[in-house]
């Protein structure tokens, strides 16, 4: 899939907690649509956190589907996130590939939806997704190894560095957490 631009949401878990942020820059091409724009929210009664990259109307309806998983699996994160990938298997292929990843979380499991259905449980407790994700996740990684900061600590630190290096990244960021 090819890298998808106009954002930066990365995830740590760290020390019992779970962070999810990201920039608020909708961007058209090479042009600043809006600087405002929430990309992560809480979920399923405040127990899960989600942050998108991509199209925002195709990431809304997995959003959506997520929300209606959780509810069918009575909060099972990895059931809700393996059905989805089951409900690619049922799509018409022309209407497979989505414009959209996602980055889910819950206290316990961090998991990557991607466009294509496949579903990603990273094998570190970091993980990030956008055009700044290479940035970040560097950032996130060396913080992770080499400092004692906290989950949100780390996020912070990663999205300001891929705010610097990304011209897609805007340096006002949007963090939720759970634990």
């Amino acid at each position: 899939m090819e890298t998808l631009r106009g954002t930066t949401i990365v995830a740590v878990k760290r020390n019992g907690k779970t962070v999810i942020g990201g920039d608020s820059q909708a961007t058209l091409g090479n042009m600043i649509l809006k600087d405002s724009v929430v990309k992560v929210r809480k979920i399923f009664e405040g127990k899960v956190i989600v942050g998108f990259a991509g199209n925002v109307s195709e990431a809304f309806a997995l959003f959506h589907k997520i929300e209606g998983n959780l509810q069918k699996f009575s909060g099972n994160l990895e059931r809700a996130v393996v059905e989805i990938a089951r409900d690619w298997q049922t799509i018409d292929a022309p209407l497979r590939r989505v414009e959209a990843q996602l980055i889910i979380a819950n206290k316990d499991k961090l998991y990557l939806v991607m466009g294509d259905g496949n579903i990603v449980q990273p094998a570190e407790d970091f993980i990030s997704i956008g055009s700044g994700s290479v940035f970040a996740l560097g950032a996130a990684n060396a913080l992770v190894d080499n400092t004692k900061l906290s989950a949100r600590e780390i996020v912070e630190k990663s999205l300001k560095i891929a705010s610097k290096y990304c011209i897609y990244t805007n340096d006002h960021f949007v963090i939720e957490e759970v634990e």
